[in-house]
């Protein structure tokens, strides 16, 4: 199956478990993974033939941007479920949400969630 990457979008969001993370917020990134079959597009390199890049960016942002939820698990699946439920030639779509500065102790990068989604799960 073919795909495409939308890679590293950085949003600021309040979501958390924590007060501070619902009052202060922080920096997310998501990537998007969405797998269809661009072979109509690349023979016809009509727009309307593939996913517009703009719009999964706009979709991905509502959500980031949007109201708080608790869990990054949460943001996601909300991602996952908008994608597939706007763009019906999308096959699955992979979504991974990366919390670089949680709230929590230790030395490391950052947190992630990382899901799959096909058009069975909507």
């Amino acid at each position: 199956m073919d795909k495409i990457y939308v890679n590293k979008m950085v949003f600021y969001g309040y979501h958390g478990v924590y007060g501070e993370e619902r009052t202060l917020g922080q920096r997310f990134y998501v990537d998007v993974v969405l797998e269809l079959d661009l072979k109509p597009a690349g023979r016809s390199d009509d727009l309307k033939q593939t996913v517009n890049y703009a719009e999964v960016y706009d979709i991905v942002k509502q959500i980031v941007e949007g109201p708080p939820y608790r869990l990054i698990e949460s943001v996601a699946e909300s991602i996952a479920q908008a994608l597939l439920k706007r763009f019906i030639t999308v096959a699955s779509c992979r979504v991974k949400v990366t919390k670089p500065d949680p709230p929590i102790p230790g030395h490391y990068d950052s947190v992630a969630v990382d899901i799959v989604r096909s058009r069975a799960d909507v």
